[in-house]
C-alpha cells in the first residue's frame, strides 16, 4: 500500500498491484474457464494481457486538459463553431470490460483562441482509455 497526497492535501491510500500480481489473476481466470495456463500455447498470454491492458486503460495515467493548453491566437476573430467529425472510439464498458466501439464527433465555439483538431482527436483518445459508462465519456467531453 502506499501513501499519497491528494489535491486538497489530504493523504489518500493507493492499492498498486503488480504486473506479477495481474498476470497471477489472468492465469486463475484461465483455469476457471477450463484452460490449463500451463498449456504451452497460453504460457505467456498473462503476460500479453497486462501489456494490451495497459494501453487500453493509459488513460488514467493522462491529463486531458494538458493537451488543450497549446491553442493558437492568430485567428483573426474567428468564432464560428469547429467541428472534429468520425472519431473513432474504442474503450471498455466499466461494468463488464466488454469493448464499446463507435465514432465520436466534438464541437466547440472557439472565444479569442482555437485548439489544433488533432488535438480534439487525442482528447477523444485519452478519455476512451479507461473504462467507463459510454455516457461518461459524452459528459468528460462536455466539461472541458
Amino acid at each position: 500500500m502506499k501513501l499519497v497526497k491528494d489535491n486538497d492535501n489530504k493523504i489518500i491510500e493507493t492499492n498498486k498491484v503488480s504486473d506479477k500480481e495481474v498476470e497471477e489473476a489472468f492465469k486463475t481466470i484461465l483455469a476457471w474457464m477450463g484452460e490449463d495456463p500451463n498449456r504451452e500455447g497460453l504460457l505467456e498470454t498473462p503476460k500479453r494481457v497486462v501489456k494490451a491492458y495497459k494501453e487500453y486503460f493509459a488513460g488514467y495515467k493522462e491529463d486531458p486538459n494538458k493537451i488543450l493548453d497549446k491553442t493558437f491566437g492568430d485567428v483573426d476573430g474567428y468564432d464560428d463553431m469547429v467541428i472534429q467529425k468520425n472519431i473513432s472510439v474504442q474503450s471498455h464498458c466499466e461494468h463488464h470490460m466488454a469493448p464499446i466501439i463507435g465514432k465520436a464527433h466534438v464541437a466547440y465555439i472557439p472565444k479569442d483562441r482555437v485548439v489544433g483538431l488533432s488535438k480534439l482527436a487525442r482528447v477523444v483518445e485519452v478519455f476512451q482509455k479507461d473504462s467507463k459508462h459510454k455516457k461518461d465519456l459524452q459528459c468528460k467531453l462536455q466539461k472541458l
